[in-house]
């Protein structure tokens, strides 16, 4: 089912611009710039998430081209570009990737030029498509990217925006549609250690969007690599996936916490 969405509605938050917003970057409104700066004193930790989250995104790719040898990637939900895209990424190690982009959010959709450089041997698209429809993302990815070969699906904090059961069907039938080999790349947000700072944040943000989420518990996060083989360390706070020492810098040169509430991994399908 899709969902009808204005062209750009821009007394309503949405997610994409508030994080674009917390990671420093200028395409949001007054309105994101408001409910981010709320979210921000109920929840300071939300800074610290959205940069461990770009940092995991980097480190995973990183792996899944140079290590797994991973061509093809399917970011679903990626919103607006910052640094360290998913194709800046893996074309950076393997220039032939091919690299499809998901989102609905129609000032992504104005900015998708940004998305769609690519070197001349790789390929990127963008398709404007909501995650409630894995049919049309499975089928608009098609154009771009070959279903017989592994690809990595990346999910990182989109599936918090479908807040009930019917997560898990949603993401399997992506996965379904994986050959083996391909890679699934998820991480959300928990309640782990800051419960009631994320819990008062998410509440902020379901008064304020038409968008709601939700937290997950580890163990609900756990269930959407169902299926496939989870790589070492594991399903964990997503700046201690693969990372460095403690102390370590960040990808924006600043240290990472490491006691973030955004769960993350990597698993392969056998």
């Amino acid at each position: 089912m899709s969902v009808d969405r204005p062209l750009i509605n821009s007394k309503v938050p949405h997610s994409a611009r508030i994080w674009n917003y917390w990671l420093g970057g200028k395409d949001c409104y007054e309105i994101d710039r408001q409910v981010g700066d709320q979210m921000r004193e109920l929840n300071p930790e939300i800074v610290d998430i959205a940069r461990a989250q770009r940092g995991f995104l980097k480190r995973a790719v990183t792996y899944l081209a140079a290590e797994a040898g991973i061509r093809q990637f399917l970011d679903v939900g990626t919103g607006l570009p910052t640094l360290d895209n998913t194709h800046e990424v893996a074309q950076g190690i393997a220039p032939e990737a091919r690299i499809v982009y998901v989102d609905h959010d129609p000032v992504v959709l104005t900015h998708a030029h940004a998305l769609l450089t690519s070197t001349p041997e790789g390929a990127t698209d963008y398709i404007d498509a909501d995650l409630r429809d894995p049919a049309s993302i499975l089928r608009g990815a098609e154009r771009t990217l070959d279903f017989s070969r592994p690809v990595a699906l990346m999910l990182l904090g989109i599936v918090a925006h479908v807040p009930d059961d019917t997560a898990y069907p949603i993401v399997e039938q992506l996965k379904d549609a994986l050959p083996a080999g391909s890679h699934l790349v998820f991480c959300d947000s928990t309640e782990v250690f800051h419960a009631d700072e994320m819990r008062a944040m998410v509440e902020r943000w379901n008064e304020a969007s038409d968008n709601p989420r939700i937290n997950r518990a580890p163990e609900q996060l756990a269930r959407f690599f169902d299926g496939f083989d989870l790589l070492e360390p594991g399903l964990v706070p997503v700046a201690e996936w693969r990372s460095g020492p403690v102390g370590t810098s960040g990808t924006d040169g600043t240290d990472e916490r490491r006691d973030v509430d955004s769960f993350g991994g990597v698993a392969v399908k056998r």
